[in-house]
């Protein structure tokens, strides 16, 4: 099956692993690039140090390409007084485990649009994919990427974002709609129509010259058989990797995932503070979703909140970040997974003969 995805990175099958921030790992992102898809790691939670080791942990594991993942969003300014007001409204949750809300919330990920030392990363490592979430970086900063001959995604909820990304220069734009698991990558959660999959891919795939990448509750090859319909180059796929061993998702995440209530996930914004789809929870249930603080603090916190209820025995507070299609989810091996679904993208196609 060759698109314009494959042909450009050179891979056997138009699939790509996503990059999910504190799931992804260098084996699994190795995997799937052995196995003939694009692996991905994500490193806009981590500093560059960080960042840098796991980029030269995935390349000693692979020769193939894959994709490295970093933060657009605006850099945050802190609001001492809606931080606090958002500290006090959670104070009752943290009572629950008999612990105390931090005093006060840290702007825990950095911008890679301000990430100087972030850019001097990517361009000595040069990987051969960079892709953008929450927004794009400044003109200078991508054209000192595409300089170097690395390949450039970002990630689209819109049409409007996706006009954005062509003109910004990005070789390709991942289509995600509101079915995806994990932070949707809109440019400004305040003006989100939160367009599905289905219309977006084919809006974009339309309007636009650059190849467009599918996203959002695909979790078998008869999806990434409807995505290429639709005039996709290829598809993004997470949650359906989450279950796989070489996943850093832990025991409750997986339980989770492969549980009776995985049908169940919800757009919230209460772990965070930007709109994300996971597993509904106790965290969404019992917030106050009016008083939220701004992103990242508010995962700051979120994070804190989670750590005293897990220290209780208490799962309800995790964020099990997963998209609509969740209750499709297979743990196997990434690269066994990758090959699965090749199969079935063949069969698929078949079918449409």
């Amino acid at each position: 099956m060759q698109t314009a995805l494959t042909r450009r990175l050179t891979l056997r099958h138009p699939v790509i692993q996503a990059p999910m921030a504190g799931t992804s790992t260098p084996e699994m992102a190795a995997a799937v690039t052995n196995a003939g898809g694009l692996g991905s790691i994500a490193v806009g939670s981590v500093g560059p140090d960080e960042a840098r080791a796991q980029i030269r942990a995935t390349r000693a594991l692979t020769d193939g390409p894959f994709n490295v993942n970093v933060f657009c969003h605006d850099p945050a300014e802190a609001d001492p007084a809606r931080n606090a007001g958002w500290i006090e409204s959670l104070r009752p949750l943290f009572a629950d485990f008999g612990a105390e809300p931090p005093a006060e919330l840290r702007n825990i990920y950095r911008s890679f649009r301000v990430d100087d030392a972030m850019l001097a990363v990517l361009l000595e490592e040069r990987p051969t994919v960079v892709s953008f979430h929450f927004g794009l970086p400044d003109p200078d900063r991508i054209a000192a990427l595409k300089a170097t001959g690395m390949v450039l995604m970002a990630t689209a909820t819109s049409p409007s974002e996706g006009r954005a990304v062509q003109a910004a220069g990005v070789d390709m734009v991942v289509a995600q709609g509101v079915e995806a698991g994990g932070h949707r990558g809109v440019f400004d959660p305040a003006d989100d129509p939160r367009f599905a999959t289905l219309p977006l891919t084919r809006l974009l795939a339309t309007q636009l010259d650059i190849p467009v990448i599918a996203a959002g509750g695909i979790m078998d090859g008869a999806g990434v058989a409807a995505a290429l319909a639709l005039g996709a180059a290829g598809a993004q796929l997470g949650t359906a990797f989450v279950g796989c061993p070489e996943s850093a998702a832990g025991p409750a995440y997986r339980a989770a995932l492969a549980g009776a209530n995985a049908e169940r996930t919800r757009v919230s914004a209460v772990i965070s503070g930007r709109p994300a789809r996971g597993l509904e929870n106790d965290f969404m249930r019992r917030a106050d979703q009016s008083r939220i603080a701004p992103y990242p603090f508010a995962y700051d916190i979120g994070k804190a909140l989670n750590a005293a209820a897990t220290a209780k025995g208490d799962t309800g507070y995790m964020p099990n970040w997963s998209g609509q299609g969740a209750p499709m989810s297979r743990a196997m091996p990434a690269g066994e997974l990758l090959e699965t679904l090749a199969a079935e993208l063949d069969q698929a196609l078949a079918g449409l003969r």
